[in-house]
Protein backbone atom coordinates (compact mmCIF):
# COMPACT_ATOMS: atom_id res chain seq x y z
CA UNK A 1 0.00 0.00 0.00
CA UNK A 2 1.70 3.58 -0.89
CA UNK A 3 1.76 6.08 1.47
CA UNK A 4 -1.05 7.92 -0.60
CA UNK A 5 -3.38 5.14 0.26
CA UNK A 6 -2.57 4.56 3.75
CA UNK A 7 -3.26 8.41 4.10
CA UNK A 8 -6.43 7.92 2.67
CA UNK A 9 -7.67 5.37 4.68
CA UNK A 10 -6.21 7.37 7.91
CA UNK A 11 -8.85 10.12 6.86
CA UNK A 12 -11.07 7.61 6.71
CA UNK A 13 -10.99 6.06 10.24
CA UNK A 14 -10.75 9.78 11.77
CA UNK A 15 -14.37 10.94 9.81
CA UNK A 16 -15.74 7.21 11.24
CA UNK A 17 -13.99 8.29 14.77
CA UNK A 18 -15.28 11.68 14.70
CA UNK A 19 -19.15 10.48 13.62
CA UNK A 20 -19.02 8.19 16.65
CA UNK A 21 -18.35 10.82 18.89
CA UNK A 22 -21.15 13.17 17.39
CA UNK A 23 -23.49 10.25 17.47
CA UNK A 24 -22.33 9.48 21.40
CA UNK A 25 -22.54 13.43 22.70
CA UNK A 26 -26.50 13.41 21.10
CA UNK A 27 -27.27 9.91 22.74
CA UNK A 28 -25.97 11.48 25.72
CA UNK A 29 -27.60 14.43 25.46
CA UNK A 30 -31.08 13.25 24.90
CA UNK A 31 -30.59 11.11 28.12
CA UNK A 32 -29.38 14.22 29.85
CA UNK A 33 -32.92 15.56 29.99
CA UNK A 34 -34.29 12.68 32.58
CA UNK A 35 -31.46 12.98 34.64
CA UNK A 36 -30.22 14.56 37.48
CA UNK A 37 -26.97 17.24 36.42
CA UNK A 38 -24.67 19.45 38.97
CA UNK A 39 -24.84 23.18 38.74
CA UNK A 40 -22.64 25.77 39.24
CA UNK A 41 -24.62 26.54 42.24
CA UNK A 42 -24.05 23.36 44.16
CA UNK A 43 -20.33 24.83 44.09
CA UNK A 44 -18.78 27.31 46.44
CA UNK A 45 -19.22 30.69 45.32
CA UNK A 46 -16.67 33.80 45.53
CA UNK A 47 -17.88 36.82 47.67
CA UNK A 48 -17.81 40.29 46.68
CA UNK A 49 -14.96 42.10 47.60
CA UNK A 50 -15.04 43.38 51.66
CA UNK A 51 -16.62 46.90 52.07
CA UNK A 52 -13.71 49.22 53.30
CA UNK A 53 -14.08 52.82 52.25
CA UNK A 54 -15.61 53.68 55.76
CA UNK A 55 -12.58 51.92 57.57
CA UNK A 56 -10.27 53.91 55.15
CA UNK A 57 -11.66 57.03 55.91
CA UNK A 58 -11.78 57.25 59.53
CA UNK A 59 -7.78 56.02 58.80
CA UNK A 60 -7.56 59.47 56.96
CA UNK A 61 -7.25 57.48 53.97
CA UNK A 62 -9.34 57.80 50.65
CA UNK A 63 -9.83 55.20 47.66
CA UNK A 64 -8.93 56.44 44.14
CA UNK A 65 -9.01 54.89 40.52
CA UNK A 66 -5.61 55.37 39.57
CA UNK A 67 -1.88 53.59 40.43
CA UNK A 68 0.09 56.34 41.55
CA UNK A 69 -0.17 56.33 45.09
CA UNK A 70 0.57 52.71 45.78
CA UNK A 71 3.25 51.78 47.36
CA UNK A 72 6.68 50.76 45.32
CA UNK A 73 7.97 47.40 45.11
CA UNK A 74 10.63 48.29 46.97
CA UNK A 75 8.82 50.21 49.10
CA UNK A 76 11.46 49.88 52.20
CA UNK A 77 13.38 52.68 51.03
CA UNK A 78 10.98 54.58 52.58
CA UNK A 79 13.00 54.31 56.00
CA UNK A 80 16.29 55.90 54.32
CA UNK A 81 18.71 53.21 55.71
CA UNK A 82 21.29 52.46 53.70
CA UNK A 83 21.92 49.41 56.30
CA UNK A 84 18.16 47.90 55.83
CA UNK A 85 18.31 48.11 52.52
CA UNK A 86 21.27 45.89 52.49
CA UNK A 87 20.07 43.63 54.75
CA UNK A 88 17.32 43.21 52.61
CA UNK A 89 19.28 43.14 49.53
CA UNK A 90 21.18 40.25 51.03
CA UNK A 91 17.84 38.19 52.21
CA UNK A 92 16.77 37.95 48.49
CA UNK A 93 19.78 36.53 47.77
CA UNK A 94 20.28 34.28 50.55
CA UNK A 95 17.44 33.35 52.73
CA UNK A 96 16.46 29.53 52.46
CA UNK A 97 12.82 29.57 52.62
CA UNK A 98 13.24 31.83 49.39
CA UNK A 99 15.15 29.34 47.72
CA UNK A 100 12.96 26.56 48.32
CA UNK A 101 10.32 28.54 46.82
CA UNK A 102 11.82 29.44 43.84
CA UNK A 103 13.03 25.83 43.72
CA UNK A 104 9.45 24.98 44.08
CA UNK A 105 8.63 27.44 41.04
CA UNK A 106 11.29 25.94 38.94
CA UNK A 107 9.57 22.83 39.55
CA UNK A 108 5.83 23.70 38.64
CA UNK A 109 7.31 25.61 35.37
CA UNK A 110 8.66 21.85 34.23
CA UNK A 111 5.55 20.82 34.89
CA UNK A 112 3.73 22.49 31.85
CA UNK A 113 6.17 21.18 29.42
CA UNK A 114 5.37 17.62 30.61
CA UNK A 115 1.71 18.83 29.82
CA UNK A 116 2.02 20.28 26.69
CA UNK A 117 3.88 17.16 25.76
CA UNK A 118 0.09 15.87 25.88
CA UNK A 119 -1.12 18.00 23.27
CA UNK A 120 1.09 16.39 20.10
CA UNK A 121 2.27 13.26 19.18
CA UNK A 122 4.99 11.26 20.78
CA UNK A 123 7.58 10.24 17.95
CA UNK A 124 10.08 7.18 18.92
CA UNK A 125 12.17 4.60 17.00
CA UNK A 126 12.12 1.51 18.01
CA UNK A 127 14.69 -1.39 17.22
CA UNK A 128 15.07 -4.60 18.61
CA UNK A 129 16.76 -7.81 17.78
CA UNK A 130 15.81 -11.54 19.21
CA UNK A 131 18.20 -14.93 18.97
CA UNK A 132 16.20 -17.84 19.86
CA UNK A 133 16.59 -21.77 19.73
CA UNK A 134 13.42 -24.23 19.53
CA UNK A 135 13.83 -26.93 22.39
CA UNK A 136 13.12 -30.88 21.28
CA UNK A 137 10.37 -30.51 23.97
CA UNK A 138 7.36 -27.83 24.06
CA UNK A 139 4.40 -26.53 22.36
CA UNK A 140 6.63 -25.81 18.85
CA UNK A 141 8.04 -28.88 18.51
CA UNK A 142 4.89 -31.24 19.47
CA UNK A 143 2.96 -28.90 16.60
CA UNK A 144 5.80 -29.08 13.80
CA UNK A 145 9.06 -31.55 14.88
CA UNK A 146 11.43 -30.34 12.20
CA UNK A 147 11.43 -27.11 14.21
CA UNK A 148 13.42 -28.72 16.89
CA UNK A 149 17.03 -28.39 17.65
CA UNK A 150 16.28 -25.11 15.00
CA UNK A 151 17.65 -21.02 15.72
CA UNK A 152 15.50 -18.21 14.63
CA UNK A 153 17.43 -15.01 14.22
CA UNK A 154 14.80 -12.26 13.80
CA UNK A 155 14.68 -8.50 13.94
CA UNK A 156 12.79 -5.45 14.33
CA UNK A 157 13.34 -1.53 12.94
CA UNK A 158 10.45 0.77 13.21
CA UNK A 159 11.94 4.23 12.66
CA UNK A 160 8.94 5.76 13.05
CA UNK A 161 6.54 5.05 15.45
CA UNK A 162 3.26 7.61 16.63
CA UNK A 163 1.45 7.70 18.96
CA UNK A 164 -1.50 10.46 19.61
CA UNK A 165 -4.45 10.77 21.88
CA UNK A 166 -6.69 13.06 20.11
CA UNK A 167 -7.48 15.79 22.75
CA UNK A 168 -11.68 15.94 21.17
CA UNK A 169 -12.71 16.52 24.95
CA UNK A 170 -10.13 19.33 25.92
CA UNK A 171 -8.95 16.90 28.44
CA UNK A 172 -5.23 17.38 27.73
CA UNK A 173 -5.82 21.03 26.80
CA UNK A 174 -7.58 21.33 30.74
CA UNK A 175 -4.23 19.63 32.04
CA UNK A 176 -2.37 22.48 30.95
CA UNK A 177 -4.32 25.25 32.25
CA UNK A 178 -4.10 23.31 35.28
CA UNK A 179 -0.56 23.48 35.50
CA UNK A 180 0.05 26.98 33.93
CA UNK A 181 -2.58 27.68 36.70
CA UNK A 182 -0.29 25.78 39.62
CA UNK A 183 2.53 27.96 37.78
CA UNK A 184 1.36 31.01 37.92
CA UNK A 185 -0.31 30.35 41.68
CA UNK A 186 3.29 29.60 42.84
CA UNK A 187 4.64 32.46 41.07
CA UNK A 188 2.61 34.38 43.46
CA UNK A 189 3.30 32.37 46.19
CA UNK A 190 6.86 33.38 45.64
CA UNK A 191 5.91 36.94 45.48
CA UNK A 192 4.39 36.57 49.08
CA UNK A 193 7.24 34.63 50.37
CA UNK A 194 9.22 37.41 49.25
CA UNK A 195 6.73 39.97 50.97
CA UNK A 196 7.00 38.30 54.29
CA UNK A 197 10.63 37.77 54.01
CA UNK A 198 11.00 41.63 53.60
CA UNK A 199 8.56 42.93 56.29
CA UNK A 200 9.73 40.33 58.91
CA UNK A 201 13.51 41.84 58.21
CA UNK A 202 11.94 45.50 58.32
CA UNK A 203 10.38 44.73 61.76
CA UNK A 204 13.02 43.10 63.35
CA UNK A 205 15.71 45.83 62.01
CA UNK A 206 13.36 48.73 63.29
CA UNK A 207 12.51 47.08 66.73
CA UNK A 208 16.31 46.45 66.72
CA UNK A 209 17.26 50.06 65.93
CA UNK A 210 15.12 51.36 68.50
CA UNK A 211 16.04 48.98 71.28
CA UNK A 212 19.65 49.87 70.28
CA UNK A 213 18.65 53.62 71.20
CA UNK A 214 16.66 52.30 74.68
CA UNK A 215 19.56 50.43 75.56
CA UNK A 216 21.89 53.56 75.54
CA UNK A 217 19.26 55.36 77.71
CA UNK A 218 18.98 52.19 80.16
CA UNK A 219 22.73 52.34 80.37
CA UNK A 220 22.70 55.74 81.70
CA UNK A 221 19.62 55.97 84.07
CA UNK A 222 21.33 52.72 85.47
CA UNK A 223 24.64 54.70 85.83
CA UNK A 224 22.38 57.68 87.26
CA UNK A 225 20.52 55.52 89.62
CA UNK A 226 23.63 54.47 91.01
CA UNK A 227 24.98 57.88 91.76
CA UNK A 228 21.80 58.43 93.49
CA UNK A 229 22.07 55.92 95.66
CA UNK A 230 26.07 56.62 96.32
CA UNK A 231 24.17 60.13 97.63
CA UNK A 232 21.46 59.01 99.76
CA UNK A 233 24.49 56.78 101.21
CA UNK A 234 26.49 60.21 101.70
CA UNK A 235 23.94 61.94 103.22
CA UNK A 236 22.58 58.63 105.86
CA UNK A 237 26.36 58.95 106.71
CA UNK A 238 26.12 62.11 107.25
CA UNK A 239 22.91 62.20 109.82
CA UNK A 240 21.02 64.22 107.10
CA UNK A 241 18.86 61.49 105.73
CA UNK A 242 17.60 58.20 107.39
CA UNK A 243 18.26 54.84 106.19
CA UNK A 244 14.89 54.72 104.04
CA UNK A 245 16.45 57.23 101.76
CA UNK A 246 18.81 54.11 100.81
CA UNK A 247 16.50 51.57 100.49
CA UNK A 248 14.45 53.30 98.04
CA UNK A 249 17.44 54.67 95.78
CA UNK A 250 18.88 50.87 95.61
CA UNK A 251 15.26 49.27 94.89
CA UNK A 252 15.27 52.39 91.89
CA UNK A 253 18.78 51.19 90.44
CA UNK A 254 18.18 47.79 90.65
CA UNK A 255 14.65 47.79 88.73
CA UNK A 256 16.86 49.95 86.41
CA UNK A 257 19.41 47.03 86.02
CA UNK A 258 16.66 44.62 85.44
CA UNK A 259 15.46 47.12 82.36
CA UNK A 260 18.47 46.82 81.01
CA UNK A 261 19.13 43.52 80.80
CA UNK A 262 15.72 42.65 79.61
CA UNK A 263 16.21 45.02 76.73
CA UNK A 264 19.85 43.83 75.95
CA UNK A 265 18.17 40.36 76.08
CA UNK A 266 15.29 41.90 73.64
CA UNK A 267 18.02 43.67 71.21
CA UNK A 268 19.90 40.06 71.05
CA UNK A 269 16.56 38.44 69.79
CA UNK A 270 16.11 41.20 67.26
CA UNK A 271 19.77 40.64 66.07
CA UNK A 272 19.25 36.47 66.43
CA UNK A 273 16.65 36.99 63.60
CA UNK A 274 18.30 39.66 61.78
CA UNK A 275 21.08 36.51 61.24
CA UNK A 276 18.35 33.79 60.00
CA UNK A 277 16.40 36.32 57.47
CA UNK A 278 19.65 36.85 56.05
CA UNK A 279 20.98 33.24 55.63
CA UNK A 280 23.48 33.58 58.26
CA UNK A 281 24.56 32.59 61.65
CA UNK A 282 23.69 34.26 64.82
CA UNK A 283 27.58 35.65 65.20
CA UNK A 284 26.88 38.26 62.11
CA UNK A 285 24.47 40.44 64.14
CA UNK A 286 26.63 40.72 67.36
CA UNK A 287 27.85 43.82 66.04
CA UNK A 288 24.96 45.37 64.28
CA UNK A 289 23.62 47.97 66.25
CA UNK A 290 27.25 48.60 67.96
CA UNK A 291 27.24 52.03 65.83
CA UNK A 292 24.87 54.67 64.87
CA UNK A 293 23.46 54.33 61.10
CA UNK A 294 24.82 56.32 58.40
CA UNK A 295 20.94 57.72 57.96
CA UNK A 296 18.44 58.52 60.35
CA UNK A 297 15.45 56.72 60.13
CA UNK A 298 12.19 58.50 58.85
CA UNK A 299 8.56 57.50 59.24
CA UNK A 300 7.32 56.72 55.65
CA UNK A 301 4.94 59.06 53.97
CA UNK A 302 1.65 57.36 53.79
CA UNK A 303 -0.33 57.83 50.39
CA UNK A 304 -3.72 59.65 51.21
CA UNK A 305 -5.57 57.01 48.72
CA UNK A 306 -5.75 53.83 47.80
CA UNK A 307 -6.53 52.39 44.58
CA UNK A 308 -9.77 50.72 44.68
CA UNK A 309 -8.17 48.10 42.78
CA UNK A 310 -6.58 46.55 46.72
CA UNK A 311 -7.28 42.86 46.01
CA UNK A 312 -4.96 43.16 42.85
CA UNK A 313 -2.22 44.16 44.50
CA UNK A 314 -1.59 40.92 47.34
CA UNK A 315 -0.04 38.05 45.97
CA UNK A 316 -1.95 35.54 48.41
CA UNK A 317 -4.91 36.50 46.81
CA UNK A 318 -3.69 36.10 43.29
CA UNK A 319 -2.03 32.95 44.43
CA UNK A 320 -5.57 31.96 45.87
CA UNK A 321 -7.25 32.64 42.47
CA UNK A 322 -5.18 30.80 40.30
CA UNK A 323 -5.14 27.44 42.91
CA UNK A 324 -9.15 27.95 42.19
CA UNK A 325 -8.80 28.17 38.36
CA UNK A 326 -6.65 25.14 38.27
CA UNK A 327 -8.95 23.27 40.41
CA UNK A 328 -11.69 24.08 37.54
CA UNK A 329 -9.43 22.69 35.18
CA UNK A 330 -9.34 19.74 37.01
CA UNK A 331 -12.66 19.23 37.40
CA UNK A 332 -13.08 19.08 33.50
CA UNK A 333 -10.44 16.59 33.42
CA UNK A 334 -12.24 13.95 35.74
CA UNK A 335 -15.59 14.70 33.52
CA UNK A 336 -13.65 13.92 30.21
CA UNK A 337 -12.31 10.36 31.85
CA UNK A 338 -16.21 9.44 31.98
CA UNK A 339 -16.59 9.85 28.07
CA UNK A 340 -14.67 7.63 25.09
CA UNK A 341 -11.22 7.93 24.84
CA UNK A 342 -9.49 8.24 20.59
CA UNK A 343 -6.07 7.82 20.24
CA UNK A 344 -3.87 7.33 17.04
CA UNK A 345 -0.85 4.70 16.95
CA UNK A 346 0.87 4.65 13.15
CA UNK A 347 4.15 2.72 13.15
CA UNK A 348 6.16 2.04 10.17
CA UNK A 349 9.63 -0.07 9.53
CA UNK A 350 11.27 -3.06 8.69
CA UNK A 351 11.21 -7.08 10.31
CA UNK A 352 13.29 -9.96 8.71
CA UNK A 353 13.11 -13.20 10.13
CA UNK A 354 15.81 -16.49 9.59
CA UNK A 355 15.06 -19.55 10.86
CA UNK A 356 18.41 -21.69 9.52
CA UNK A 357 20.93 -20.31 10.65
CA UNK A 358 22.75 -19.03 13.82
CA UNK A 359 24.64 -16.14 12.48
CA UNK A 360 22.70 -12.96 12.86
CA UNK A 361 24.28 -11.07 10.43
CA UNK A 362 22.80 -12.94 7.62
CA UNK A 363 19.87 -11.16 8.92
CA UNK A 364 20.50 -7.65 7.12
CA UNK A 365 19.38 -9.21 3.84
CA UNK A 366 16.28 -9.86 5.08
CA UNK A 367 15.58 -7.33 6.99
CA UNK A 368 16.71 -4.40 4.30
CA UNK A 369 15.09 -4.92 1.45
CA UNK A 370 11.11 -4.03 0.04
CA UNK A 371 9.78 -6.81 0.75
CA UNK A 372 10.25 -6.50 4.60
CA UNK A 373 8.72 -3.35 4.76
CA UNK A 374 5.70 -2.93 6.98
CA UNK A 375 3.49 -0.91 8.76
CA UNK A 376 0.11 -0.42 10.75
CA UNK A 377 -2.21 2.22 11.90
CA UNK A 378 -4.46 1.41 14.27
CA UNK A 379 -7.29 4.27 15.43
CA UNK A 380 -8.82 2.91 18.88
CA UNK A 381 -11.79 4.41 20.79
CA UNK A 382 -11.91 3.27 24.40
CA UNK A 383 -15.36 4.18 26.54
CA UNK A 384 -15.49 3.43 29.91
CA UNK A 385 -18.42 1.06 31.06
CA UNK A 386 -17.75 0.19 34.73
CA UNK A 387 -15.08 1.45 36.92
CA UNK A 388 -16.60 0.60 40.25
CA UNK A 389 -17.15 3.94 41.37
CA UNK A 390 -13.38 5.12 40.78
CA UNK A 391 -14.51 7.80 38.18
CA UNK A 392 -17.12 9.59 40.36
CA UNK A 393 -15.09 9.33 43.28
CA UNK A 394 -12.01 11.11 41.43
CA UNK A 395 -14.81 13.98 40.61
CA UNK A 396 -15.97 13.86 43.76
CA UNK A 397 -12.60 14.72 44.78
CA UNK A 398 -12.14 17.29 42.26
CA UNK A 399 -15.24 19.30 43.11
CA UNK A 400 -14.48 18.98 46.71
CA UNK A 401 -10.63 20.42 46.16
CA UNK A 402 -12.04 23.25 43.81
CA UNK A 403 -14.74 24.33 46.65
CA UNK A 404 -11.60 24.52 49.37
CA UNK A 405 -9.63 26.59 47.01
CA UNK A 406 -12.89 28.55 46.53
CA UNK A 407 -13.62 29.02 50.37
CA UNK A 408 -9.81 29.85 51.01
CA UNK A 409 -9.66 32.64 48.65
CA UNK A 410 -12.77 33.98 50.22
CA UNK A 411 -11.00 33.65 53.36
CA UNK A 412 -7.99 35.05 52.30
CA UNK A 413 -10.11 38.32 50.73
CA UNK A 414 -11.66 38.74 54.06
CA UNK A 415 -8.30 38.77 55.78
CA UNK A 416 -6.83 41.09 53.60
CA UNK A 417 -9.27 43.51 54.48
CA UNK A 418 -9.28 43.07 57.90
CA UNK A 419 -5.81 43.39 58.38
CA UNK A 420 -6.12 46.74 56.19
CA UNK A 421 -8.21 47.96 58.52
CA UNK A 422 -6.22 46.85 61.56
CA UNK A 423 -2.77 48.60 60.06
CA UNK A 424 -4.83 52.10 59.87
CA UNK A 425 -5.72 51.96 63.36
CA UNK A 426 -2.32 50.83 65.04
CA UNK A 427 -0.71 52.80 62.88
CA UNK A 428 -3.21 56.20 63.57
CA UNK A 429 -3.29 54.66 67.41
CA UNK A 430 1.20 54.68 67.37
CA UNK A 431 1.31 58.31 65.44
CA UNK A 432 -1.09 59.90 68.00
CA UNK A 433 1.01 58.51 71.26
CA UNK A 434 4.09 59.36 69.59
CA UNK A 435 2.78 62.86 69.25
CA UNK A 436 1.90 62.98 73.16
CA UNK A 437 4.88 61.08 74.38
CA UNK A 438 7.31 63.51 72.43
CA UNK A 439 5.07 66.66 74.25
CA UNK A 440 5.79 64.83 77.50
CA UNK A 441 9.80 64.36 76.82
CA UNK A 442 9.82 68.37 76.00
CA UNK A 443 8.14 69.26 79.13
CA UNK A 444 10.59 67.00 81.49
CA UNK A 445 13.18 68.52 79.66
CA UNK A 446 11.77 71.74 80.53
CA UNK A 447 11.70 70.95 84.03
CA UNK A 448 15.27 70.17 83.93
CA UNK A 449 16.39 72.81 82.75
CA UNK A 450 14.73 74.82 85.80
CA UNK A 451 16.31 72.61 87.74
CA UNK A 452 19.77 73.58 86.43
CA UNK A 453 19.00 77.24 87.21
CA UNK A 454 17.80 76.50 90.92
CA UNK A 455 21.16 74.62 91.31
CA UNK A 456 22.80 77.69 89.71
CA UNK A 457 21.25 79.97 92.14
CA UNK A 458 21.64 77.63 95.24
CA UNK A 459 18.10 76.58 95.99
CA UNK A 460 18.17 72.82 95.34
CA UNK A 461 20.83 70.36 95.63
CA UNK A 462 22.25 68.22 92.99
CA UNK A 463 19.88 65.08 93.80
CA UNK A 464 17.24 67.62 92.13
CA UNK A 465 19.23 67.68 88.94
CA UNK A 466 19.74 63.85 88.69
CA UNK A 467 15.89 63.25 89.43
CA UNK A 468 14.50 65.21 86.89
CA UNK A 469 17.43 64.18 84.68
CA UNK A 470 15.81 60.06 85.09
CA UNK A 471 12.47 61.65 84.67
CA UNK A 472 14.03 63.07 81.37
CA UNK A 473 15.07 59.56 80.49
CA UNK A 474 12.14 57.63 81.22
CA UNK A 475 10.44 59.83 78.71
CA UNK A 476 12.86 59.25 76.45
CA UNK A 477 13.08 55.57 77.09
CA UNK A 478 9.23 55.04 76.73
CA UNK A 479 9.08 57.40 73.31
CA UNK A 480 12.07 55.58 71.45
CA UNK A 481 9.64 52.35 72.21
CA UNK A 482 6.46 54.16 70.95
CA UNK A 483 8.84 55.32 67.60
CA UNK A 484 9.80 51.77 66.84
CA UNK A 485 6.38 50.84 67.23
CA UNK A 486 5.08 53.54 65.06
CA UNK A 487 7.52 52.73 62.32
CA UNK A 488 6.71 48.57 62.73
CA UNK A 489 2.58 49.95 62.06
CA UNK A 490 3.78 51.41 58.95
CA UNK A 491 5.49 47.86 57.83
CA UNK A 492 1.89 46.03 58.82
CA UNK A 493 0.64 48.61 56.27
CA UNK A 494 2.87 48.04 53.77
CA UNK A 495 2.24 44.34 53.94
CA UNK A 496 -1.53 44.50 54.25
CA UNK A 497 -1.30 46.78 50.67
CA UNK A 498 0.54 44.00 49.01
CA UNK A 499 3.77 45.51 49.13
CA UNK A 500 3.74 47.08 45.76
CA UNK A 501 2.94 43.90 44.56
CA UNK A 502 0.71 44.61 40.97
CA UNK A 503 0.56 41.23 38.73
CA UNK A 504 -2.70 40.03 40.15
CA UNK A 505 -6.08 39.33 38.04
CA UNK A 506 -7.58 42.67 36.53
CA UNK A 507 -10.36 44.17 38.67
CA UNK A 508 -13.99 42.46 37.22
CA UNK A 509 -12.08 39.61 35.56
CA UNK A 510 -14.52 36.43 35.38
CA UNK A 511 -13.98 33.91 38.52
CA UNK A 512 -14.17 29.87 37.77
CA UNK A 513 -17.12 28.51 36.95
CA UNK A 514 -16.90 24.51 36.04
CA UNK A 515 -20.47 23.49 36.21
CA UNK A 516 -20.40 25.82 33.41
CA UNK A 517 -19.05 23.47 30.85
CA UNK A 518 -20.49 21.99 27.93
CA UNK A 519 -19.61 18.29 28.31
CA UNK A 520 -20.90 18.57 32.58
CA UNK A 521 -24.49 16.99 31.68
CA UNK A 522 -23.07 14.45 29.22
CA UNK A 523 -20.82 13.62 32.08
CA UNK A 524 -22.96 13.61 34.98
CA UNK A 525 -25.37 11.47 32.33
CA UNK A 526 -22.54 8.91 32.11
CA UNK A 527 -22.20 8.85 35.87
CA UNK A 528 -25.90 8.17 36.27
CA UNK A 529 -25.95 5.44 34.20
CA UNK A 530 -23.06 3.61 34.88
CA UNK A 531 -22.15 4.76 38.32
CA UNK A 532 -18.33 5.53 36.58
Amino acid sequence: MTVMALLKKLRVNLFFLRKIKSIFVFLILLNAVGCNSVTQSERSQFIDSPKISKSLANGSLGISKGQNSWPKKNWWTEYKSNRLNHLINKAMNDNQNLKKAHNTLEEAEALIKVAEARLVPALQTDLLFRQSRVPYRGVVYSYNQGQGGLYKTSGFLSPFVMNWEIDFWGKNRAALEAALGDAAAQRAEMEQVRLLLSTSLARAYLRGNALARQLAIANELTKIRKKLTLVSEIRYKSGIDTYDGIAAAQANEDIAIRREITTEAALGIQKDAISRLIGEGPDIGLDLFSRSDDTKLQQPVIPKKIPIELLRHRPDLAAALDRAEAAAERIHIAKTLFLPSIDLSIAAGFEGVSTTTQNIGLLSQRLFNSQAIGFAAVPGLRLPIFQGGRLAGNLDVQRADYDQTVDSYNETLLQAAQQVADALINLRRFDKEFKVQQDFVNANEKQLYLANIRIRDGLRDHREMLQERVDVLEAEFFKENLSGERLVASVDLFQSLGGGYDEGPEPGASKPAPELDPITPVSDSIRNITGG
